[in-house]
């Protein structure tokens, strides 16, 4: 069918099962296939009476089950696996505007049957929703969504959860943050109605709780001017209060600062505080070394004073694994490199790095960074890895650690004709010696080998003697 009719449009989706993609054809039929890793392309039910694309279509995908939700005139319609049915509506509300909208957005707040849409046109957003609150539907500023950075190309919605934020903001509001903010700008002023506000809180007992609200309301905020603005309000109220706790101030500074670099255009992650709060500062340094912004993730680490095995060293060594995979320099330039970086920094694995570069095929540039490594027994598994069996010997005897040599002969055993292992030995004396040990306990016919390659008379006579009184 598609080869005849061709493919319409084409939507990706994700499921339980991984990445999916849906097709609607040119005889208006669906097909979907819920794994693209493990494809079985399914047909969809027929839509009665569809003569031509339906207006708009998306895939929904619950409890293991996908199915197509999709449009045709005022009236909408899910196929499942087995049927086409007419869709019960949440809710209609008429925008008045006669042209289709440019695009539209689910919007959820969480554990809340709080649900809206916000619909955009060319010049026009609005927000239609089912709660009694938001009035059915209304524009942005009627339901507490709150716009920024609003241009041709962009705009960023999100709903105002922090109570804090609505009691100070709100329009001729008396809570307590509201006043210490007011109270801070016109001490800025020198005004003597900063000691009125401040009275009017210091009477009612409620100056900490107006530091409290300053402080939070200021994580929700995304203007750096605005957030500046209620930390002075918190920091001008502390004055004021003893023994105040600068814990939740001193963290809400630093948060601030890691958001609003995350935030800044060239790196664009517009986290809210709730989203940043929820992801942890481990999954956002992930996601900063995901698209390669290793400085910025490396200064929010120093900032935060994080451990460097959690912080530093774990992003320089993902830097490293980046750096053996750039095809345009030398071995010795990258490696240099690395070490030049990294140096003796704790928790770095050299041998990690190694690894990385030996599966990019880079074996040399992989052999140089394991001199790097300061313990051996990350070395010698990975050059014995790479069939580099004779170098790993060498390194296991400079450790003195004969479990280590033992690993290593025995490995040689196993890979070399019994000749060329004997004379590999006879250059090692150390692994040769532990070899005769091993032999005496656990292979004695070996060991006479050994005594007549060597030539040795004397114990090849005594290797007779203890075999004949056994």
């Amino acid at each position: 069918e598609v080869l005849q009719n061709h493919v319409l449009e084409a939507k990706v989706f994700h499921t339980e099962y991984g990445t999916g993609v849906a097709i609607l054809t040119g005889a208006y039929r669906f097909s979907l296939a819920t794994n693209i890793d493990d494809l079985k392309l399914r047909r969809m039910p027929e839509v009665p009476g569809l003569q031509k694309p339906p207006s708009c279509w998306a895939v929904l995908s619950q409890d293991r089950v996908t199915i197509v939700l999709l449009a045709i005139g005022q009236d909408l319609y899910l196929l499942d696996n087995t049927s086409c049915s007419v869709v019960e509506k949440l809710c209609e509300f008429n925008s008045s505007i006669r042209s289709p909208p440019k695009q539209m957005v689910w919007c959820m707040r969480p554990r809340s049957r709080q649900r809206a849409v916000v619909v955009a046109w060319d010049r026009q957003l609005m927000v239609a929703g089912n709660s009694t609150e938001d009035g059915g539907a209304a524009s942005c500023s009627g339901c507490r969504w709150h716009a920024l950075a609003v241009a041709a190309s962009h705009a960023f919605l999100f709903p105002i959860s922090a109570e804090a934020s609505q009691e100070i903001f709100k329009i001729a509001s008396m809570a307590p943050g509201a006043l210490l903010l007011e109270a801070q700008k016109e001490y800025e002023k020198e005004s003597q109605k900063a000691d009125e506000y401040l009275r009017e809180i210091k009477d009612q007992k409620l100056l900490p709780e107006a530091v409290s609200q300053c402080i939070e309301a200021a994580g929700y905020e995304h203007e750096p001017d605005t957030q500046k603005s209620l930390l002075r309000a918190a920091s001008f109220g502390k004055c004021f209060i003893d023994k105040f706790p600068p814990e939740s101030f001193v963290r809400m500074c630093q948060d601030l600062r890691v958001l609003n670099a995350i935030r800044d255009y060239q790196i664009g992650i517009p986290l809210t505080f709730t989203q940043y709060k929820r992801l942890t500062i481990e999954v956002l340094l992930d996601r900063l070394v995901l698209r390669r912004l290793y400085p910025l993730a490396i200064r929010i680490c120093e900032y935060l004073r994080l451990s460097e095995i959690q912080g530093v060293s774990r992003i320089l060594a993902h830097w490293a694994c980046y750096k053996v995979q750039q095809k345009d320099k030398s071995d010795e330039e990258v490696a240099h490199a690395i070490n030049q970086k990294l140096g003796d920094t704790p928790g770095i694995s050299y041998s990690e790095i190694a690894a990385r570069a030996y599966d990019c095929g880079r074996t040399e540039l992989a052999i140089k960074l394991l001199e790097y490594e300061p313990r051996s027994g990350e070395q010698v598994p990975l050059l014995l890895k790479m069939k580099r069996s004779k170098l790993a010997l060498s390194k296991a005897i400079e450790s003195g650690d004969t479990d280590l040599v033992y690993t290593v002969v025995l490995h040689l055993k196993n890979e070399l004709n019994r000749g060329t292992f004997f004379m590999t030995l006879q250059n090692q004396p150390v692994a040769l010696s532990l070899y005769r040990q091993f032999c005496k306990h656990q292979e004695r016919e070996t060991l006479k080998d050994l005594y007549n390659q060597d030539d040795n008379h004397q114990e090849l006579g005594n290797f007779h003697v203890h075999s004949s009184y056994s």
